[in-house]
């Protein structure tokens, strides 16, 4: 392995191997630093007071420009560390020779499979350290060219291609306020009815079959590997492939449209998991042999030059911190199952050595999720019996159902290392909820940060229908954290920062990806507000076909629109509606076993409180009801001595109860997960005019698509009538 890094966390000046050190090099630091500490005398540099500030002062006030991002960074960070005020000092001497007509250095684009330089850590070395020539051995392009000047003649890759495009002020100031036109669709293969649709030009097109489709040569070879042993045989049509293909664009996307491996979608979720992560290895390893090249290309160039400045844009090639991936998961038996396949993914040479992987199995768990398909086992002798939950719950709650985790993974050449420090990290795994705690201490602790996330270029949203059934104001505000400047120095060599890092338009590289089964106007509004990649969006869509087969009972379901002005005003609408027009229906009737059904718990405590206000017999079960309140609750329901029970889709996703003795539903507001329509509606008991009232409106389109199907809900939403029936 390469030499380490010191105390200091994150990425600063590589210390090249005692092989590339040469006297004249020290030579030349010296006299660099002489130079250095006999222009301390300007003031607008390093802050210093100068008996002859007053004579330099007219030329000074012709030539004052506002100091940019990048100048406010380096006068932020050289204030705790002199090494970085002496990098800016060096920096401003090279920006001046570019000016006056100076050679600039130019650095060809990265090969696939060059690894000559191990990449440098910040902590202590492990057993695996690598000697001389274990360096000297490691595999490398014969064609690489290691020349400071000179185009590089290789075809650039997507990779090169997004992280080195210079964004103008105009563009990113028209980005935030920018209203995307999807101009282009093409069917989603092996999904029926779905489409996906995109802005700008359509870049989907039939890749060469004897390319590697933008992977680095070594990842391809092993995914080729890996699903051809699975049984595959026709890799540049299959679903992983595609989906890769798609992330490899680096456009924003959102594919709420995915079955999860929970709900019978095992193979589809699997195939579109080995894609991002697949995605994610490519991104890190690209980045990560980028400043191997680039560190091999400084030590050659002062061994001939015998000069230690860095010029040209082709030497900007990191961020403010290492970490580059952030996968957000909503429960830890998920993160294993993500973190799992993801050591699988990686190359067998980058996985020599996993290190504390018996600690992750005991933090997360060692059993597999293996779909529907897995069955309980039963003694030979006992009756079957119908599990008391379907089996999609039972699949998604096997394992360790805790929603607070985060860790982090590093990749040297042979070592995947759980656990790492967040800022020698390489990915990310982190629930939303952790993060947030994250954030809490380090607003009450100013020794704590979560710099971090300052770097992130690919944000990877998977499980975001769970995520909302959890917290989805926590994610929001995850999002809306990173790629701000850090708030500290961490020992990140800013001679090599990235200009679109400096200007502080990281957002705007970010590449955001958000799956999921179903959408909702949360996850439409982060995709719009807060993905703002330059590159842009694209997403799926999907005419659905509606559940109403699945309701068993012979049930009158009577729909009822009401209006609203506006998605703020739509609340209020719905609880007025329901006072003049439901209400008194109910508020009278004796016999009872009346469940009203709410989809979030700002609709449960508004509805709650209007009953006490009416003084009506009712009872709840709620997000936060007490276990032995919840079984009271039920038997006064079942027994009548509560009319009214207040029951809420969350409660229903984590619980999966079978409410007895409903009689007449309310369907106050649709549920998002549209499996849960025929499951309530089929509680209702009894034979007689059974009957369920459900309450809409315009800005119920998503969910009403989803369970009455794309056609009919078009013309309910747009009809004269305010009544529609279904038997």
């Amino acid at each position: 392995m390469g030499k380490q890094f010191g105390a200091k966390r994150g990425l600063k000046r590589h210390k090249t191997p005692d092989k590339f050190e040469r006297s004249a090099t020290v030579r030349n630091k010296k006299r660099i630093k002489d130079e250095v500490v006999a222009r301390r005398s300007s003031p607008t540099l390093l802050g210093e007071s100068s008996g002859k500030e007053s004579s330099g002062r007219a030329s000074e006030e012709m030539n004052y420009k506002e100091p940019s991002m990048y100048d406010k960074l380096l006068t932020k960070l050289k204030s705790n560390n002199k090494s970085i005020a002496d990098a800016y000092q060096r920096r401003k001497v090279s920006e001046d020779d570019e000016t006056e007509g100076s050679e600039s250095l130019s650095v060809s684009d990265e090969e696939d499979g060059y690894e000559e330089l191990d990449m440098v850590d910040n902590e202590e070395q492990t057993e695996d350290v690598e000697t001389e020539d274990d360096l000297q051995t490691s595999e490398t392009d014969q064609d690489e060219d290691l020349s400071i000047s000179g185009p590089s003649a290789v075809a650039t890759s997507s990779f090169s291609n997004h992280v080195e495009y210079k964004l103008s002020k105009v563009e990113a100031e028209d980005l935030p306020k920018k209203r995307w036109k999807y101009t282009w669709e093409v069917p989603a293969a092996d999904i029926s009815n779905c489409k996906w649709v995109g802005t700008g030009e359509c870049f989907i097109k039939d890749d060469d079959l004897n390319s590697n489709y933008g992977l680095k040569q070594k990842l391809y070879k092993h995914w080729l590997d890996a699903y051809k042993t699975s049984g595959g045989s026709d890799f540049h049509s299959s679903r992983q492939r595609w989906f890769f293909s798609l992330c490899n664009s680096y456009c924003d996307i959102l594919h709420c449209e995915k079955k999860p491996f929970y709900h019978k979608g095992f193979e589809e979720d699997s195939n579109i998991m080995d894609a991002y992560l697949m995605h994610s290895l490519n991104h890190i390893f690209r980045t990560r042999d980028l400043v191997r090249k680039n560190d091999a290309k400084i030590s050659k160039h002062q061994e001939s030059t015998k000069e230690d400045i860095l010029s040209g844009d082709g030497f900007l090639d990191q961020g403010f911190t290492r970490p580059k991936v952030l996968i957000l998961l909503p429960l830890r038996s998920i993160a294993l199952r993500v973190i799992e396949r993801l050591i699988q993914l990686a190359p067998a040479t980058s996985r020599v050595n996993v290190e504390h992987i018996d600690r992750f199995y005991q933090d997360f768990g060692s059993e597999e999720v293996e779909g529907d398909n897995e069955k309980e086992e039963q003694p030979k002798n006992a009756k079957f019996h119908k599990p008391p939950k379907p089996s999609d719950h039972q699949s998604l709650f096997k394992g360790d159902t805790r929603d607070d985790f985060m860790i982090g993974i590093k990749f040297t050449r042979k070592t995947i290392k759980l656990y790492g420090d967040f800022y020698s990290s390489d990915i990310i795994v982190a629930s939303p909820l952790e993060l947030m705690t994250k954030f809490g201490k380090a607003e009450k602790n100013k020794d704590l940060d979560t710099d971090y996330l300052s770097s992130i270029e690919v944000v990877i949203i998977d499980h975001a229908d769970v995520i909302s059934l959890q917290n989805w104001s926590f994610l929001t505000s995850v999002v809306e954290r990173l790629n701000h400047i850090p708030s500290k120095q961490h020992g990140t060599n800013v001679m090599r920062i990235r200009q679109w890092y400096l200007d502080g338009f990281a957002k705007f590289y970010r590449q955001t990806i958000i799956l999921g089964y179903y959408l909702n106007p949360d996850m439409n509004s982060l995709f719009n507000r807060l993905c703002l990649n330059y590159q842009g969006k694209v997403k799926s869509v999907r005419d659905h076909k509606g559940v109403l087969p699945k309701v068993l009972s012979q049930v009158r379901q009577i729909y009822e629109r009401f209006d609203a002005d506006s998605i703020a005003d739509v609340d209020d609408a719905r609880l007025e509606y329901f006072a003049k027009k439901v209400f008194p229906k109910i508020k009278d009737e004796e016999q009872g076993g009346i469940m009203l059904f709410v989809s979030s718990y700002f609709e449960f405590v508004r509805l709650r409180n209007f009953l006490k206000s009416q003084n009506a017999s009712f009872c709840l079960l709620g997000d936060y009801t007490d276990q032995r309140d919840i079984s009271r609750a039920r038997i006064w329901f079942f027994e009548g001595k509560r009319k009214i029970m207040l029951y809420t889709e969350r409660i229903h996703f984590y619980r999966r109860y079978k409410i007895r003795g409903i009689r007449n539903l309310i369907i106050y507001s649709l549920p998002e997960r549209k499996e849960f329509y025929p499951e309530i509606v089929n509680m209702l008991e009894g034979s007689d005019d059974l009957a369920c009232t459900v309450l809409f409106s315009l800005f119920d389109k998503l969910r009403l698509e989803r369970i009455v199907g794309s056609a009919p809900a078009k013309r309910m939403i747009k009809s004269e009538k305010g009544v529609f029936v279904f038997c």
